[in-house]
This record gives structure tokens, C-alpha cells and sequence, in this order.
């Protein structure tokens, strides 16, 4: 194993979804970063539209800890090489603290980093006093940092909230409800960073706002112990794996990636919206995203549609994943009701909706392995084929997801992790 090393770190958590984790986390990375600090972001849990956001706000990539998905010795990783380059380590949460199994809490607590809750100051004084003593008290042995109030409304009302701190509770500062701030949102989840033109200009108006509540001080080390040696295969070497990227698909894990390269793979990034034609390649892979946003655009470019099932027909791999997958299907239905013929590989429509079909954590029984990952979609699929698999969830939740295969073609609405198992992820995409 190797040596342990440190680095100040923080977990930015919450009483529930909603409070303004993302926006206050990417001030926190922004602010440092302004001060000429190295900052390293995770995020906790699954999720890809934070990630964007965060990886402008702090300039560097950013991956997701988890201790069921990612698994322990993985996080355990990712965090002690993070904490060889970085002067700060900033973790943001996932939904509230304690919810879910594992939660935010359990990782805050496995590696000890230390908590600062976020609460939404809106419409309240000192309550958020008992708030704040309740997220702080509630586990005990849950290492915990301070509070620092979001959407505060003015300087009066950030000394109400200051003083409703009891039992030497730290005050980390309060981030003002400026709408120049804040970071809209869609069904999904946060717009995507490309989508904003404007991002960096909120980056660094939340950024100075945060840095006038508070003094930008670094928060106490933390010693993360080193992994064991990891072995790398090359069971991918010389593979050309074109990936779908762009507006309509862009849900993917930078550690999928890393991964494939490291497998050896090559990667060429292509665009099912604006390309015409296929890069040269063996496989691909189409990951989630807004599909329903582009459905026409994508219908109407049919050279590429063409190149698609051709790749197909070739008996050429092709993995797709929730996005990836309703573009697979006969046609996509938005929530206005409009509908688009798509690749029509995979027999059966998809229909937007307004309300939430499924989120869960994933683990599905494949023919090459297990795989775990998530699910967390808006629409309903109908579909004849029977499935070759069903994902199970670690909490029970709504979910079991079906996997779809047709010859060299896979498809789910779960999106894959793939470091949870490399020789499954490999076999899926390996000619």
C-alpha cells in the first residue's frame, strides 16, 4: 500500500435536494481557485450535470465517490491521488445528508472528512439555528466543519442566521439569493455548463459574494490512506470506440473514459446531431442526455442515422445507455407531445413525461460480468423484446431496469460505471 497523504478537504452537504449544494460548492472551488489555489472537486453519488458545472468552476476534471458504486478502495484512490497535487479537496453531497444507503454522511464519516452544511436561508431566522444543531448532532461521530447559509437576503438577515448558531456551531459565511447567482435547472437536473453562456460570469459573482461572508481560510488536513497497487490490462488495445458527444448526449463519467484509454483504447468523439457521417471505428458508445430536446434534429439527419445502422448491421458493438438507448428506438415522443421516428434498432417507442419514472442504484447481472450504475429518467419505454437482464438496487428503490441485447447491441436505461468492473465494460465494447 502506499504512504498515506493530506490535504485539507471538506464534504458541502445539505438538509435536502434543492438547498443550493452545487451552486455554493462551485463559489467555494471558484473562490480558491481565484486565489491561486490548486482545488480538486468530487462528487458524491451519481450525477453528471453537477460535475460540468463544477469541473469550470475549480479547472479540473471531477469524478464521483460512492461507496457502493464506486465501491471504497476505488474513492479511497481517486482522493489520496487528488490529495497529492491539490492545496483543497471539496466533496459535494448528494440529495440531504443521511439519506440513502450509502449516504453522504457514510462517506463523510468512512474517510473522515469533515461536513459544512449548506441550509436555505429563505423565509427563516432562528430555526436555522435548530437546523444546523440537528445535522451536526444527529451521527454523533459524524466529523462536522460549520453551516453556511445560501439565498440569504440581506445583512441583517445573515446576522439573524449567525446568531442562531448554538454549541459552538462554526459560521462559514452566507451566499447572497442574487439570481445572478444561482444555476437554473431542467427536469434533469442543473443545465448543462455548455448551455450557459453566461457561467463563468456567475462562477465569479457567487465566488466574490462568498469570499465577502468569509475569510477563505483553508479548513484543517485530512489524511487519506493509500490504495493498494491496481493492475491495468490492455484488453482494449487497438480498439476505436466512437463516442456520442454533444447537446443530445453528454451524460458520461470521466472515469469510463479514463478507463477505456487505459484498457487501451482509442477514442473518437462524434456528434449524432451535427455529423454526417461515422468517425472510423470498431465500437460505440451513445451515453445518456436530452435526446427529448433534439429528437427532430436527430430524426432529420439521416446520413447519420444511415451510418448508424450500418455499424450495426456489420454485427459492430454498440453500447447505449438511457439517452443513447430512446435514440435506439422507433421514435421518441416529447412532453408537448411531438414525436420523431429515430434508429428504429431496437422495436418499441419512448414517451416523455413531466414526472420522475425511476432513480436507484444499479446492479445488473450481465453475460460479461457484473455491472453497477444508476438509473434516473422521465420517460416510459414500451417494448416487446424480452430483456437478457434486470438491475437490482441496493435500497430496494423503484428501478429494475431492463437490458436490451439484439446481436453486438446493448442497451439500458442504466448508465454504466464501468471501473466497477473493467473485463465487463471491456467485453461489452471489445469486437
Amino acid at each position: 500500500m502506499s504512504e498515506s497523504r493530506q490535504c485539507p478537504a471538506v464534504l458541502i452537504a445539505a438538509p435536502a435536494s434543492g438547498q443550493g449544494k452545487t451552486t455554493v460548492t462551485a463559489a467555494l472551488a471558484r473562490l480558491h481557485r481565484n486565489l491561486g489555489r490548486k482545488v480538486r472537486v468530487f462528487k458524491c453519488g451519481p450525477d453528471f450535470l453537477d460535475p460540468m458545472i463544477l469541473e469550470r468552476a475549480s479547472g479540473a476534471p471531477v469524478y464521483q465517490l460512492d461507496l457502493w458504486m464506486i465501491g471504497a478502495d476505488e474513492s479511497r484512490r481517486l482522493l489520496w491521488e487528488a490529495a497529492g497535487e491539490a492545496d483543497l479537496i471539496l466533496i459535494e453531497g448528494v440529495m440531504g445528508l443521511f439519506d440513502g444507503t450509502p449516504s453522504s454522511a457514510d462517506l463523510a464519516r468512512h474517510f473522515g472528512v469533515p461536513v459544512l452544511a449548506v441550509i436555505d436561508g429563505t423565509a427563516m431566522a432562528q430555526t436555522f439555528g435548530a437546523l444546523a444543531l440537528g445535522l451536526a448532532r444527529y451521527q454523533p461521530d459524524l466529523p462536522f466543519a460549520g453551516v453556511l447559509a445560501n439565498r440569504v437576503g440581506s445583512l441583517r438577515h445573515a446576522q439573524l442566521l449567525e446568531g442562531s448558531l448554538t454549541e459552538g456551531l462554526r459560521w462559514y459565511g452566507g451566499l447572497s439569493r442574487e439570481r445572478g447567482i444561482e444555476l437554473p435547472s431542467r427536469h434533469l437536473g442543473l443545465v448543462q455548463a455548455s448551455e450557459l453562456n453566461d457561467l463563468d460570469a456567475r462562477l465569479d459573482a457567487a465566488a466574490e459574494a462568498l469570499g465577502d461572508s468569509c475569510d477563505a481560510a483553508l479548513p484543517p488536513p485530512v489524511r487519506f490512506a493509500g490504495p493498494e497497487p491496481v493492475s491495468m490490462t490492455s484488453s482494449l488495445a487497438g480498439v476505436r470506440i466512437g463516442v456520442a458527444r454533444d447537446e443530445a448526449f453528454a451524460f458520461t463519467y470521466g472515469a469510463n473514459l479514463e478507463l477505456l484509454r487505459g484498457l487501451g483504447a482509442q477514442l473518437e468523439f462524434f456528434s449524432p446531431l451535427h455529423d454526417r457521417e461515422l468517425p472510423v471505428v470498431d465500437s460505440l458508445y451513445l451515453p445518456g442526455g436530452y435526446p427529448e430536446l433534439h429528437h427532430q434534429t436527430l430524426a432529420a439527419n439521416a446520413p447519420m442515422l444511415e451510418a448508424i445502422r450500418a455499424h450495426h448491421a456489420a454485427g459492430k458493438p454498440l453500447l447505449a445507455e438511457c439517452g443513447g438507448m430512446l435514440y435506439l428506438l422507433d421514435a421518441l415522443t416529447d412532453v408537448a407531445g411531438e414525436r420523431a421516428a429515430l434508429l428504429g434498432l431496437l422495436p418499441g417507442e419512448a414517451t416523455m413525461q413531466k414526472r420522475l419514472a425511476a432513480l436507484a442504484l444499479q446492479a445488473v447481472e450481465l453475460p460479461e460480468g457484473t455491472l453497477r450504475g444508476h438509473t434516473y429518467h422521465h420517460s416510459l419505454t414500451s417494448t416487446e423484446l424480452a430483456p437478457i437482464a434486470r438491475g437490482l438496487s441496493p435500497n430496494g428503490g423503484r428501478g429494475n431496469e431492463a437490458v436490451y441485447r439484439l446481436g453486438r447491441l446493448t442497451a439500458s436505461y442504466v448508465h454504466f460505471y464501468f471501473p466497477s468492473n473493467p473485463d465487463a465494460a471491456a467485453a461489452l465494447l471489445r469486437p
